[in-house]
C-alpha cells in the first residue's frame, strides 16, 4: 500500500538511507517523515521531536543542584515542570503542582491519609498517599464521618438535583447519608 504524501518538507532533506526526498505523510497515528521511495525505504520519523516539554521561561538567579546552569521552566505531557537547562542529558527536574493533602485517614489501609491529584486526562480525584501499597481511590470530595448503614470510615460529597448531598464512600454501600444540617 502506497501512503500518499500531504506535502514535500521545505528544508527539501535527503532520505539518510536512500537519498530520496522526505515528505510528510499521514499515519494512523497522525502526520510523520517519510521517504517517497516507499514501500522500497522504509525509513520514517516522527514528525515532532520526541523531546519531553518545550522551554516555557528561564529562571534568572536559579541553578541546577546537579550541574549549575540554568534552571527553566517547562511545559510538557503532564504540564508544568522545572528543569535542568541542559534537559535530558541532565536528570534534574521539579514538579511544581504538589498534591494537595488532606487530614482524612485512608480508610482501606488506615495507615496513609487522602491527597488530591489530577489524571492524565485533567480529571480530579482522591488517593491515598501509600500508592502503590494502597491503591485506594475516590473521584468525589471526600468528607470525615461514618456511614450510618455499613459503618465505613469515609463519606463523599455529590451534586445532585437537589443540591449537595452526601453519600457512602463504599462501593458496595452507596447509600444516602443525611448530613447534619439536614432536618428530617
Amino acid at each position: 500500500m502506497n501512503k500518499p504524501a500531504l506535502f514535500t518538507v521545505r528544508k527539501n532533506e535527503l532520505c539518510p538511507k536512500c537519498g530520496a526526498e522526505i515528505v510528510i505523510r499521514s499515519g494512523k497515528h497522525g502526520p510523520f517523515l517519510g521517504c517517497t521511495h516507499y514501500p522500497q525505504c522504509d525509513y520514517s520519523r516522527p514528525l515532532k521531536s520526541q523531546s519531553d516539554g518545550h522551554v516555557v521561561k528561564i529562571l534568572e538567579g536559579q541553578s541546577c543542584p546537579v550541574c549549575s546552569n540554568d534552571l527553566v521552566l517547562r511545559q510538557g505531557r503532564y504540564g508544568m515542570f522545572i528543569s535542568c537547562c541542559h534537559y535530558p542529558e541532565c536528570p534534574h527536574t521539579e514538579v511544581i503542582d504538589r498534591p494537595d493533602e488532606t487530614a482524612i485517614a485512608c480508610p482501606q489501609c488506615e495507615t496513609g491519609h487522602l491527597v488530591q491529584r489530577r489524571s492524565r486526562f485533567g480529571k480530579t480525584f482522591h488517593s491515598c498517599n501509600r500508592y502503590p501499597s494502597c491503591q485506594f481511590a475516590i473521584n468525589a470530595q471526600p468528607i470525615e464521618g461514618e456511614c450510618a448503614f455499613c459503618h465505613f470510615p469515609l463519606l463523599i460529597e455529590k451534586k445532585t438535583a437537589q443540591g449537595m448531598k452526601q453519600f457512602c464512600a463504599s462501593k458496595i454501600c452507596g447509600k444516602p447519608v443525611a448530613s447534619g444540617t439536614e432536618s428530617d
